[in-house]
């Protein structure tokens, strides 16, 4: 039954609601909204402007949503082709609240202990960073015992970086060059022009213990001895809020948001590629999807590397000299997938494999752009919570290895099956003996697939690189300096690469459009 039913030959009537059944059924939405780009970035844009009341259409070029965070199937197999790791979960539940809806009833998110196993190869020794303090202090003690109270020492400064770089500059827009100078005496006292490493090292002695807690940049496309101590927050973050997995993978919880977008009217394009984006006066007003195909709109968000908005899509520079010179991108990543007809059950959820070389290692793959002899990876093996990635008795798994970006003189044509035999026959004679004998469905991504795939700036795996001078104000910002109208979000933009990183991209979007502060999100935050 209408409640209430307006005359509509007065005007000030019109904006009266109706309501059938105590129930909502009339909004003019007039604001469109156009998102490319449909990776967490670009959902959690599409998700947050629909809230606002906007029209949104995402636009994906590939064939699935997800971006990086798509699913392969070979066989019997499912892999996840991206990220794996969740942190902070009350991000992904924050979007569905911004409906009314409750994660749970659509998602089961299993906490993870171990978070890590490491394996150090030029030692045969494992240590595992266990979701307890406690229990990781064991094992730490295990290595060096006075090590067990600079762990303490190491996980309190990390908090107070956490406190500051997380729940108070994460969500915030840096546009301007004050709202950068307005931070600078906290950043100093953080000590932000240290490096992960020098922090990392300043608390912890043992070699092996410094290796595994400074590895945390690398998850976002950082060397550790060159990405500012600002991003050892991500230690925290794991220690305080945990280390999860998606019940049928990330893949699922793509899915799952592809529902709630389509429950809430988002409207979704697959295999669109979108060919330019023009302009008039200061405004974006459309985007050309080719055969003549324009889509007008009032906002659009780019959710993808910046310099190819800029250059492909605008045909124009990145307006800011600040960001012309020799900006410098992260490693690529080479992954590589497989099944086995056995379980390896020694193998951890999440595995570090890590190789004799470090920091030689990294200055290989970040400054010279070079394959070393050597490698480390990170084994996902997500067989070992969920069942269903893999037949009965069987496993799935994914092996990603850091490698040189595509600046690097690297025929990936060829290497591309040279790294994938050097890699399992490195895990047969270590951690997965017998691996030659029940490897199948083999295949691989390379930085070459990043930039075919993804329009990724040389194949990077994680866009720019996190350094001090490419961070907050100093990244690509995340509104057009001329079309206040055209929007950033994602990896290449503030405040930078991760799940937390990409999702809070769309609170700074969020922000810019609106005026008013999101807050970080975390429960019981402070707005």
């Amino acid at each position: 039954m209408v409640g209430l039913i307006p005359d509509l030959h007065n005007p000030s009537n019109l904006n009266i609601k109706l309501w059938v059944n105590s129930l909502e059924i009339s909004k003019t939405y007039s604001i469109k909204s156009i998102v490319i780009g449909s990776g967490f970035a670009g959902i959690a844009s599409a998700l947050r402007l629909r809230s606002l009341g906007h029209e949104v259409t995402l636009i994906e070029r590939l064939d699935q949503l997800g971006g990086r965070a798509r699913t392969f199937r070979r066989g019997q197999y499912k892999h996840d082709a991206g990220p794996t790791v969740i942190t902070a979960p009350f991000l992904f539940r924050e979007l569905f609240e911004l409906f009314d809806e409750r994660l749970d009833d659509h998602l089961e998110f299993v906490h993870l202990d171990p978070y890590y196993r490491f394996y150090f190869s030029e030692s045969d020794q494992y240590f595992n960073y266990r979701a307890s303090i406690e229990d990781t202090k064991s094992e730490i003690e295990r290595f060096d015992s006075k090590d067990t109270k600079r762990y303490e020492e190491l996980l309190a400064e990390s908090k107070s970086i956490y406190d500051i770089g997380f729940k108070k500059l994460v969500h915030r827009p840096f546009i301007s060059l004050y709202s950068m100078i307005s931070q600078v005496p906290a950043l100093l006292r953080l000590k932000c022009y240290r490096t992960v490493w020098q922090m990392v090292s300043k608390h912890l002695k043992h070699p092996l213990i410094r290796k595994a807690f400074s590895i945390h940049p690398l998850l976002i496309g950082g060397n550790p001895f060159t990405t500012t101590s600002i991003y050892a927050l991500i230690h925290y973050l794991e220690r305080k809020w945990g280390v999860f997995f998606c019940m049928g993978g990330t893949g699922k919880l793509v899915s799952e948001l592809e529902n709630l977008m389509l429950r809430h009217d988002i409207k979704i394009i697959k295999n669109c590629d979108v060919k330019s984006i023009h302009k008039k006066d200061n405004k974006v007003i459309s985007i050309d999807t080719g055969d003549d195909t324009n889509l007008i709109a009032d906002n659009i968000v780019f959710a993808g590397d910046p310099e190819v908005c800029y250059r492909e899509l605008l045909s124009e520079k990145p307006t800011s000299k600040l960001f012309e010179p020799k900006k410098t991108y992260s490693m690529g990543l080479y992954v590589l997938y497989f099944g086995t007809k056995v379980k390896f059950k020694n193998v951890a959820h999440h595995t570090i494999w890590m190789g004799k070389k470090y920091q030689s290692l990294l200055h290989d793959i970040f400054e010279n752009k070079k394959l070393d002899d050597d490698f480390s990876l990170y084994l996902h093996r997500p067989t070992a919570t969920d069942s269903s990635f893999a037949p009965e008795g069987h496993d799935s798994f994914y092996v990603l290895c850091p490698v040189p970006n595509l600046e690097g003189d690297i025929d990936w044509k060829t290497e591309g099956k040279v790294l994938a035999d050097k890699i399992i026959e490195a895990l047969n004679q270590t951690i997965m003996p017998n691996l030659h004998e029940c490897i199948e469905e083999v295949f691989w991504m390379t930085p070459q697939d990043f930039k075919d795939d993804y329009r990724s700036i040389n194949g990077a795996g994680f866009s720019v690189e996190p350094k001090l001078t490419q961070s907050a104000w100093f990244r690509f910002h995340n509104q057009h300096k001329k079309y206040k109208n055209l929007f950033f979000v994602g990896a290449g933009t503030h405040p930078g690469a991760g799940l937390p990183g990409v999702i809070s991209s769309a609170k700074v979007m969020q922000e810019l459009i609106t005026g008013v502060e999101v807050g970080s999100g975390e429960p019981n935050d402070s707005k």
